[in-house]
């Protein structure tokens, strides 16, 4: 009860926050990404210390068992431009964490999520080539480690890649970027102890989230993932616009 005190938490606080992981984490292990987009709006609700460093903790558990589990389907050669453009979005919204408001970051954040699905359904034939996924990466990495929502603008890049590929190539650059975000964060101060303990909080959610999975990822494997992908940006989008309306 002493750490439950330290962390400002109350039982009931560490059920939702585990139960919303859950759920992130059987929509990401069926379709690659999603579990920061349905569980960082929550768990900003529930305390703001669990967003971001935590919950990218908990991701990067996530997509290291996502990337094993498909490993046969990872394309290695996304590897580099990857790493060069998560290095180049980084450090910019490590630095602005505090500086920016919550309102203006959710506005940019919408907008720019909402005009990627506009030109997705204009330009159905978007791919993972080098220069698509580099560029993503640094939308990724700046937004991410802002707000720890970093998928949509890869899970756009790979919308037409089928459920293996789809799952493995996206976890594999969540997992770089998962560690240089929270390299980032510990550097400029903004991870101590206190958040490891809310991270732990959080890991919790992941295993029952995988084993709940399965009916959703078959599903999914049967047909193409690109319109549950954009659906789920356009959701995360909203979602994010709907939060900085009530702070207006």
């Amino acid at each position: 009860m002493e750490i439950l005190a330290s962390l400002d938490l109350s039982i009931l606080d560490i059920f939702l926050a585990v139960l919303v992981v859950a759920l992130g984490t059987a929509i990401q292990s069926a379709i690659g990404f999603g579990l920061a987009m349905v569980a960082a709006p929550v768990l900003l609700l529930i305390n703001r210390n669990f967003v971001p460093g935590p919950l990218i903790v908990a991701a990067l558990f996530l997509v290291i068992w996502l990337a094993y589990t498909d490993r046969h389907a990872i394309n290695f050669s996304y590897l580099k431009v990857a790493l060069m453009g998560r290095l180049i979005g980084t450090p910019p919204a490590a630095f602005l964490i505090g500086t920016v408001s919550a309102v203006t970051f959710d506005m940019l954040f919408g907008g720019l999520v909402l005009m990627a699905v506009l030109i997705s359904l204009i330009h159905a034939n978007i791919r993972a080539t080098p220069v698509n996924v580099f560029l993503a990466t640094i939308a990724s990495g700046f937004m991410s480690t802002l707000s720890s929502i970093g998928g949509p603008p890869l899970a756009l890049v790979f919308q037409n890649a089928k459920g293996p590929e789809l799952r493995a190539n996206l976890s594999v650059l969540f997992i770089m970027g998962c560690m240089v975000s929270l390299t980032a964060l510990v550097i400029v101060g903004r991870f101590h102890w206190l958040d490891l303990l809310y991270s732990l909080i959080l890991v919790l959610g992941v295993v029952p989230g995988v084993l709940c999975s399965g009916p959703l990822k078959r599903r999914i494997d049967k047909q193409t993932a690109r319109p549950w992908l954009l659906g789920l940006c356009a959701l995360s989008a909203f979602l994010v616009l709907g939060r900085a309306a009530i702070q207006l």
